[in-house]
C-alpha cells in the first residue's frame, strides 16, 4: 500500500521508516556513490528531514519500505532553492508548488515500485491541491517520463551524457493521475482512498 506520513509521525512506524532510511542510505551513498552522512543505525537522514516534511511510503506486505519520496513546499526552504537554483531562470516558489526529492527504490524493488510512486507523487498533488511539483532528476529519465504520460516541464539542466541533471516542474491534474494509474497497474479509487486516510489523521488536519 501507499502510505503518506508526515516526518513528526515516522516513530508510529519504526519498521517503515527504519528501512526507509537505510534503503536511502544503500541507492543514494553506497550505490549512487552521493558524499552523504550515514549514521550509526545506518540511516541517511539531511537538514530537509528535519523541516518535518511529507514522505509518500511505498510499504510492503511485510511492514518494510519497497519505496519513498520525500515533499516539501516550495514557499520553505528546498532543495531547489539552496543547491539547484542555477538550473533555473527564475525562483520556484509558491504556495501551490511543492518540491519532491529522495526518489529512493529498495534494493530488489518489483518494476512497478517506480511507476506506483508517480501516481502517489500525482496522487498527493492533487490532494493537497498542488498545481505543480518540482524537482530535480537524472536526465536519462525523461524517455522514463514519456512512457508514463508525465514529462515534465524543463526548466534547465546541467551537464552532459550520463552526468546530466535536469530542474522541471510537473502539472498536477486529474488526467495525470488516470494515466499514472494505469501504468502503475493500480485503480484511481484505491490511491485516492489511501490518500484521504492520511488527510483524516489529526496531523494533517492541523498542517
Amino acid at each position: 500500500m501507499i502510505r503518506y506520513i508526515r516526518a513528526e509521525d515516522l516513530p508510529l512506524y519504526p519498521r517503515l521508516s527504519d528501512s526507509m532510511f537505510r534503503d536511502r542510505a544503500v541507492q543514494f551513498r553506497d550505490r549512487l556513490g552521493w558524499p552523504l552522512k550515514v549514521d550509526r543505525d545506518g540511516h541517511e537522514q539531511d537538514e530537509y528531514d528535519a523541516l518535518n516534511p511529507w514522505y509518500a511510503i511505498l510499504e510492503g506486505p511485510d511492514g518494510l519500505h519497497r519505496g519513498s519520496m520525500r515533499f516539501l513546499p516550495t514557499s520553505g526552504r528546498t532543495m531547489l532553492a539552496e543547491h539547484f537554483a542555477h538550473l533555473c531562470d527564475r525562483p520556484v516558489a509558491a504556495p501551490d508548488i511543492w518540491e519532491c526529492t529522495r526518489f529512493c527504490l529498495a534494493p530488489g524493488a518489483r518494476g512497478g515500485a517506480g511507476a506506483r510512486l508517480m501516481l502517489a507523487a500525482a496522487q498527493f498533488g492533487s490532494g493537497m491541491g498542488m498545481a505543480q511539483i518540482a524537482g530535480v532528476f537524472d536526465w536519462r529519465m525523461l524517455g522514463v517520463y514519456r512512457r508514463m504520460g508525465w514529462s515534465p516541464q524543463v526548466c534547465g539542466r546541467d551537464g552532459v551524457g550520463r552526468d546530466a541533471i535536469g530542474a522541471g516542474l510537473w502539472q498536477v491534474s486529474d488526467s495525470v493521475t488516470r494515466s499514472l494509474s494505469r501504468a502503475a497497474g493500480m485503480a484511481p479509487e484505491l490511491s485516492a482512498l489511501w490518500f484521504r486516510r492520511a488527510a483524516a489523521a489529526p496531523q494533517a488536519r492541523a498542517a
